[in-house]
């Protein structure tokens, strides 16, 4: 099983990356840093006040300050830092974006400037991986962060996402399952409808590089006994690796649940920018951050 401690093994086998991260003095951030440059992982540009920052590397993580893998950029606040980070990136100085200790809002509208910014004309869609306790493989949860109501076109695109980093990760033809209330085709429910749409765009070639079933319910989606169960056959029945939840609330409370229920180790990255962004949340772990930067690393192009 791959798992995301072997991220980090394969992260390091990576010539040598740079990770531009806005409003770097976070303790958590940069003990994630901290792992990541020992572990050969990247190097870093961290945009921040810098007497800060300094004061804050020199009391926890004094062994930073003569790194060379570690370079400290001035921005006197937080929409400094985000265009500082994102310039970085655009220009070719950095290859992944790191949300640090800023508002989501912050960043994103760095990435989304005109001028400077990251945006391919593709949507942005977070995805993140799980790996839970007793389960067998790792599982790709999209979107919980980024779009709220997505329609039919925006959940391919969110599908197309999701499936390039399960191959950056190794799941070469990832099984993906659009998350619905039931497993038939209700008029009633859109996210049944665009469901079955998906799958039959999967089938025609729109979506390439993955095997699209639903609509499923999450029994059916991950457990081989519930579907069975339920009279859902096949070779993908219960085998999901990728799943489409259906808005932003669902994503959030899934997410959510395997993190603070199951204790599942995850990572999460945005997709669709011209680099992926590290975007966790201030109050994800050291680890989490960790995980999120080996798959961002992994997903450079």
């Amino acid at each position: 099983m791959v798992t995301l401690d072997s991220f980090i093994s394969l992260a390091a086998s990576k010539n040598g990356p740079v990770v531009a991260v806005a409003s770097a003095a976070d303790r958590e951030v940069l003990e994630a840093v901290s792992i990541a440059s020992e572990k050969g992982i990247a190097s870093f540009m961290l945009f921040a006040d810098e007497s800060r920052i300094s004061e804050m590397i020199q009391t926890n993580f004094p062994w930073l300050l003569d790194n060379e893998k570690i370079s400290i950029h001035h921005a006197e606040d937080d929409s400094y830092a985000a265009a500082l980070s994102v310039k970085a990136v655009s220009s070719g100085q950095a290859h992944v974006l790191m949300k640090g200790n800023l508002a989501t809002s912050t960043i994103l509208k760095a990435v989304l400037n005109g001028d400077y910014g990251l945006r391919t004309g593709k949507i942005l869609s977070h995805v993140a991986a799980f790996e839970v306790a007793g389960y067998d493989r790792l599982l790709f949860v999209t979107d919980a962060a980024m779009n709220i109501a997505p329609d039919l076109e925006a959940k391919a695109q969110i599908i197309r996402n999701a499936v390039a980093t399960a191959h950056a990760c190794g799941v070469l033809e990832p099984i993906v399952a659009p998350l619905a209330a039931v497993e038939t085709v209700n008029p009633a429910m859109t996210p049944t409808t665009d469901a079955a749409s998906l799958v039959v765009m999967n089938r025609r070639g729109q979506i390439t590089g993955c095997i699209v079933d639903g609509p499923l319910a999450l029994d059916n989606a991950v457990s081989e006994k519930a579907a069975a169960q339920k009279g859902i056959t096949g070779e993908t029945a219960g085998k999901a690796d990728i799943l489409v939840v259906p808005n932003i609330e669902a994503g959030n409370i899934l997410y959510k649940s395997l993190m603070y229920f199951a204790n599942a180790k995850v990572g999460a990255i945005i997709q669709g920018a011209k680099a992926p962004i590290v975007l966790t949340s201030r109050a994800d772990s050291a680890e989490s951050k960790l995980y999120s930067l080996a798959l961002a690393i992994l997903s450079i192009k």
